[in-house]
């Protein structure tokens, strides 16, 4: 946007704000102070920048014009800039512009917002009161808020794209899907569009009354990820490869559209790449897929949800084996592996795992994971894996295989995850509901006990008062 256009859209408020203040004259000092109040008052305000006008009257905002110039300023033999940067801590972005309104020549500074920590100048932090500057230590509430802000600020909130007039963020992201998805009613009117778009933090006007995009309507809505430079390596990868190593690849498909667009699609792919278990079942043949539905819906979407989206140049995947599929996303989880099932998701990405749940791509919180690992049991697959590394976490689903077939550390965990679904519903694992779960007779049940008590010697589970029943390990 142009200086003037910012000037006039500023003066018209007919006010000073916080994060906006009309000066006629320059004072290096008390522009330091200013610089320092308006950028601590913007970051509370929820604002990315603050602005000093000089050259318009702060009563009746006429352009009087000034004799400020910023590239001769200069305090002692520096310039006035520099000197201005020098003096506050932490370093923002300060930035001279300027312009001639009704033959009237204006400067405006604008101040970027406190980042991580209130911004000092020579050593004293200041802040806004109306119209007001005052020292910051008078206002503790008012600093803790700042800390928090800076604190809490994530990056959903992060413009990944600014700019934009209407007509382009249309064009950018799809409105259409987002309605559909909110179950809003469509309207003729472009404003209403962009304005509920807005309220979901998908989007955020600019002084000059365009808007930015932020990460969250990107990642969720962008018609095309790769048009926004911060976000296009989170695209989704699906690789399918054959034989159960990585030495062979068959297909690889990466995703173009924002993860809420392009969800139903991308679970119906991955479907379609996995082998189907034909049953018998009367007179008709009839074709199962190998994994549950519910569960590779609910794994990709946590795997989307729970991604730390700071470690870059990677998104999620999702790799496709004969014997397993591995859904991979950047970060560590925020909660013990083990304690998927009973314990409710934390995610660093609050506002995404709203909106997925939402538009219903995923169960409420705490339901989830545990509705997959039952569906899971019921398929009678071995127990899904849990894993952390030191920059991703990992979730494989293996294939059907037989009991004979599985591995000691297959049936501990089975056993456990057992235990742990019969605990949320508050039941207690038996030897003979664990022989159901993996499908083996009733005569067979010392292979059962002998599952309970390896699991027993890795403090997985632990038996109940009763006697004979089996609660996880922490319970």
């Amino acid at each position: 946007m142009k200086t003037d256009e910012l000037v006039r859209l500023l003066a018209s408020e007919r006010k000073e704000t916080e994060y906006v203040e009309f000066k006629t004259g320059f004072d290096p000092k008390v522009t330091g102070e200013r610089i320092s109040a308006i950028a601590n008052s913007a970051a509370l305000a929820g604002r990315e920048f603050g602005y000093i006008v000089f050259g318009v009257h702060d009563s009746s905002f006429k352009f009087i014009g000034t004799d400020f110039d910023p590239d001769k300023e200069k305090y002692g033999n520096m310039p006035i800039k520099n000197w201005l940067e020098q003096m506050v801590e932490p370093k923002i972005n300060i930035e001279f512009s300027e312009c001639i309104i009704d033959e009237k020549r204006i400067v405006v500074l604008k101040v970027s917002a406190a980042p991580d920590r209130p911004v000092s100048f020579y050593g004293t932090e200041y802040i806004r009161v109306g119209e007001v500057t005052r020292p910051l230590k008078s206002f503790p509430e008012k600093e803790k808020k700042i800390w928090n802000s800076a604190k809490n600020r994530n990056f959903e909130n992060e413009v990944i794209g600014e700019d934009f007039s209407q007509e382009e963020i249309l064009g950018l992201l799809d409105y259409d899907k987002y309605f559909r998805l909110t179950k809003q009613k469509p309207s003729t009117e472009t404003r209403y569009f962009i304005d509920r778009m807005q309220e979901d933090g998908l989007l955020k006007q600019q002084d000059d009354g365009r808007y930015k995009v932020t990460a969250l309507g990107g990642l969720l809505f962008a018609r095309n990820l790769s048009n926004f430079a911060l976000i296009g390596r989170k695209a989704v990868r699906v690789i399918k490869y054959q034989g159960n190593s990585k030495s062979n690849i068959l297909l690889t498909r990466e995703g173009e559209v924002g993860y809420a667009i392009g969800f139903e699609n991308l679970v119906d792919f991955i479907s379609t790449q996995v082998p189907n278990n034909e049953e018998i079942e009367k007179a008709l043949r009839i074709e199962r897929s190998t994994y549950p539905l519910i569960a590779i819906r609910e794994f990709v979407a946590n795997a989307l949800i729970h991604q730390d989206f700071s470690i870059e140049g990677a998104g999620p995947t999702i790799e496709i084996f004969e014997n397993r599929i591995e859904i991979t996303n950047p970060g560590k989880p925020l909660i013990d592996v083990d304690r998927f099932i009973d314990l409710p998701p934390q995610s660093r990405n609050q506002a995404t795992a709203s909106l997925m749940r939402r538009f219903g791509f995923c169960e409420e919180l705490g339901s989830g994971v545990d509705r997959a690992v039952t569906q899971i049991e019921m398929f009678q697959l071995p127990a899904p894996k849990f894993e952390t590394f030191d920059s991703f976490t990992r979730v494989t689903m293996f294939a059907p295989r037989a009991f004979k077939d599985m591995t000691q550390d297959d049936r501990i965990r089975a056993c456990y995850q057992h235990a742990v679904l019969l605990w949320v519903s508050n039941r207690r694992m038996t030897n003979a509901s664990l022989r159901e779960r993996f499908g083996i007779g009733e005569k067979n049940y010392p292979a059962a006990s002998k599952i309970i008590r390896a699991t027993l010697d890795e403090g997985l589970i632990k038996e109940s008062d009763k006697g004979k029943e089996y609660v996880p390990g922490w319970a």
